[in-house]
């Protein structure tokens, strides 16, 4: 039986328009269970944790997924769950200081010559580990609001030599709006390098269109590309044509994960990753240490079992295509590696 969300995700789909796809995402935890033909078990404490961090994924990432398992490594990282409730001593609301590194409205920096934008508070998926999670995106507004202001503020500053355009997601805002902040950015002459932040190659990669790569393509700076995925089953063939493309621009393209308990914590799983990035043109760059914001222990590995992990996929792989294990550590002038 063809239910109507599976019509209009086919329709959708042939149209391979990115707004529209975004627009059918599933934002509802019984419709999702029923998506995925999940066996149906009491989840009053899932609709709970829905509350607190509200279910998003765009259908073609849901198709990703094995109907009929709740244990799916890629359902697991955005399926509400009942432990997300749960409060545990350590986790907090801002794990990573976001709040204490701001520079000016939208603004974050941390390291010595760069800078972090918040472009914007709004993503294509809703991550269940996200560390922005209880970022008070209202309160401290995202950069959206006064491009002028973030412009102004970073030309002042001729420390900054790198900008990083972070969010929420930089790619879910319009050709029109990102293409004219990336603009006058380039224009300012200490910024050599724009760094983008994003999870829309990896499960909205219809984003990454035609009209996409011809302003990004012409960008008169070096360009780097961070793209953020955690298990092998999420960069299918169309993902990995957008990575490629992405490459072919003459951007570095690079991937950060989280080490997350029940979707990528065996080597195996690891190499796999690596292995699936460098075929389409992408470097593992670094695995980080789950950030210990409210509602995600459950995704914890211990320190020493990440260790043994990180020694296995060194046995297994060349250097290039491990990433560096790191934790990042509220106030530190960089990553914190871990060896």
């Amino acid at each position: 039986m063809i239910t109507g969300i599976e019509m209009k995700h086919k329709s959708l789909s042939q149209q391979n328009h990115w707004q529209p796809l975004l627009a059918q995402a599933i934002r509802d935890p019984e419709a999702l269970i029923d998506y995925l033909e999940l066996p149906k078990k009491p989840f009053y404490n899932v609709l709970q944790a829905h509350k607190n961090h509200q279910l998003l994924a765009p259908l073609g990432y849901l198709d990703k997924i094995q109907k009929g398992n709740w244990d799916d490594p890629l359902l697991k990282q955005i399926l509400p769950s009942e432990e997300e409730i749960l409060e545990v001593k350590g986790y907090v609301s801002d794990p990573v200081g976001d709040l204490d590194a701001s520079l000016a409205s939208g603004i974050l920096q941390k390291y010595h010559g760069r800078a972090l934008i918040i472009t914007t508070g709004t993503c294509a998926v809703h991550c269940r580990y996200c560390f922005r999670k209880e970022y008070p995106y209202s309160e401290a507004k995202p950069a959206s609001n006064n491009w002028q202001q973030v412009v102004e503020a970073i030309s002042k500053d001729s420390s900054l030599h790198e900008i990083i355009l972070s969010g929420g997601d930089p790619l879910i805002l319009s050709d029109q709006r990102l293409s004219s902040l990336c603009q006058q950015l380039a224009a300012i002459p200490h910024v050599h390098t724009l760094r983008f932040h994003s999870r829309l190659p990896v499960v909205l990669p219809q984003r990454i269109d035609t009209d996409f790569l011809r302003w990004f393509s012409a960008l008169p700076v070096k360009k780097v590309v961070v793209i953020h995925a955690n298990h092998a089953n999420e960069i299918d063939a169309l993902v990995g044509d957008k990575l490629r493309a992405l490459a072919a621009t003459g951007a570095i393209v690079l991937n950060q994960s989280v080490l997350l308990k029940g979707v990528n914590d065996s080597v195996e799983a690891l190499e796999n990753l690596s292995q699936q990035l460098f075929h389409y043109q992408t470097l593992p760059y670094y695995l980080h240490l789950l950030d210990k914001v409210i509602g995600t222990a459950h995704f914890d590995i211990p320190q020493q079992q990440a260790l043994v992990l990180m020694e296995q996929l060194r046995n297994r792989l060349p250097g290039y295509l491990v990433p560096k294990l790191v934790r990042e550590v509220s106030g530190k002038r960089s990553k914190s590696p871990i060896v």
